[in-house]
C-alpha cells in the first residue's frame, strides 16, 4: 500500500463521525488559510528584494507553501497539484486581505485560527478521539489532503 493511502487511512480512523467531518470540511481549509495568513504577514523586504518578479507574493508564505508543497509531491503528484490550487487560492486571499484591509491581516488570520481550532476540538469531542497530529505532526499536512482526496474521488480523478 502506497503512503499516502496508509496516512489517509490512518488520519479517517479518527474522523468517522457524520459532525466531526463538517466542522473538519470547515475548519481545515480555514486553518491552512490562517497559516498561510500569518505566514504572508511576516515582513518580507529580503524575499521582494532578492526576487522582485513575483511582487507580492515574494514572501514567506510563499517560501513555506514551497515546502509545503513538496512535501505533497512526495505523497501524490495528483494531490499535490489540488494543493498547489488551494495554496494558490490562499496566497491570493492573503493578498487581496492585506491590500483591503492593511496592516490587519495577522489579526484576521488569528481570529480564524483560533475560531476554527476551538470548532474541531469540539469535533474531537463528539467524535471521543484525539486528534490525529498529537501522535504525528505530519497529520496537520494530511488533514488537508484526506480532504483533497474526497473531492478527487467524488470528481473521478486518481488520486
Amino acid at each position: 500500500m502506497r503512503k499516502i493511502d496508509l496516512l489517509l487511512d490512518e488520519y479517517g480512523e479518527s474522523h468517522r463521525n457524520e459532525t466531526n467531518k463538517l466542522i473538519h470540511w470547515i475548519c481545515v481549509p480555514a486553518i491552512f488559510f490562517s497559516v498561510v495568513g500569518l505566514i504572508f504577514s511576516i515582513p518580507s523586504d529580503f524575499l521582494m528584494n532578492l526576487l522582485p518578479f513575483l511582487g507580492s507574493f515574494a514572501n514567506w508564505a510563499t517560501l513555506a507553501l514551497l515546502l509545503v508543497l513538496i512535501y505533497y509531491v512526495s505523497l501524490s503528484v495528483p494531490l499535490s497539484l489540488g494543493m498547489l490550487l488551494y495554496s494558490s487560492f490562499c496566497l491570493a486571499l492573503a493578498n487581496f486581505l492585506q491590500i483591503a484591509f492593511p496592516g490587519k491581516l495577522a489579526l484576521i488570520s488569528i481570529g480564524i485560527f483560533a475560531i476554527a481550532w476551538i470548532f474541531q476540538f469540539y469535533g474531537h469531542k463528539i467524535e471521543g478521539k484525539k486528534p490525529s497530529f498529537l501522535k504525528d505532526l505530519q497529520f496537520l499536512l494530511v488533514g488537508p489532503a484526506w480532504l483533497m482526496h474526497f473531492i478527487y474521488k467524488r470528481i473521478g480523478i486518481a488520486y
